[in-house]
């Protein structure tokens, strides 16, 4: 373990929401615009990123399926050497820090390190995401209870999804593209309606922002066909059905009148 000295530096971890720089919290945009060391990640806007100030140092970390520019061990060494050696690091992440970012793993590093860690969450990619599409998660009507899964990750046959999607329930599920059909399959084996309906959410709050709608057997013909990018995250659930959405609406203007 390294040992900390009084000139120290720190870290936080910042969500840099889903990507509309309008949706950072007060305390993510100050940062940015005042640090000196911007660690981030592939999915944080360009918008955001031009909020840094000219002569700060911007250090990318990207990372894509089966190619990472930096391995995550090193992303955690980058983070204590540099506050070792008095800098105050930003480290900025797509969505918020603590919901599939690593920032957990981050932090433990730091901490084992003795370097100040600081957390600043941010709007995660389902919640921006379902607000600008204007889909409730959950609903007294819809959904009572909402999950939120990884699709990319090994053994992912091996897990357990049972209950976690079906009637009242909605599920989320990030980095989930490339696995659509496996997770499509996974689904409708535990039992799902292979017409049960779900919702691709594309560049989630970014102008180019796509909705994409259709039953859950037929969800990796419509990552293929309509070819989605990340970042994108799936909803599977009663709450993403236009025609439920149309009715909360109605509903909606009914109640406002």
């Amino acid at each position: 373990m390294s040992t900390p000295s009084l000139n120290t530096g720190k870290v936080w971890l910042v969500g840099a929401g889903p990507g509309d720089p309008d949706l950072l919290t007060l305390r993510a945009a100050r940062l940015i615009m005042r640090a000196k060391l911007i660690v981030h990640d592939g999915l944080v806007d360009p918008a955001i990123l031009a909020l840094a100030r000219p002569e700060a140092r911007l250090v990318s970390v990207a990372k894509r399926r089966s190619r990472h520019t930096m391995p995550q061990d090193a992303i955690n060494a980058l983070l204590v050497r540099e506050a070792l050696a008095g800098t105050e690091v930003v480290r900025l992440k797509g969505g918020d820090p603590f919901i599939f970012g690593r920032g957990g793993e981050e932090a433990e590093a730091c901490h084992l390190a003795g370097v100040p860690v600081e957390v600043v969450p941010g709007i995660s990619a389902a919640i921006g995401g379902a607000a600008a599409a204007q889909m409730p998660l959950t609903h007294r009507r819809s959904a009572s209870i909402v999950t939120f899964v990884a699709g990319q990750c090994k053994g992912l046959s091996e897990q357990d999804w049972s209950g976690l999607a079906g009637r009242g329930r909605t599920l989320v599920i990030y980095m989930g593209l490339a696995t659509a059909e496996a997770i499509a399959d996974k689904l409708m084996e535990d039992g799902l309606a292979p017409d049960m309906p779900v919702a691709v959410i594309e560049n989630a709050t970014r102008p180019q922002m796509r909705v994409l709608r259709g039953p859950l057997a037929g969800l990796p013909d419509l990552v293929a066909r309509e070819k989605v990018k990340s970042p994108a995250v799936i909803v599977i659930g009663e709450v993403t059905a236009e025609p439920q959405i149309e009715e909360l609406r109605a509903l909606a203007l009914e109640a406002a009148q």
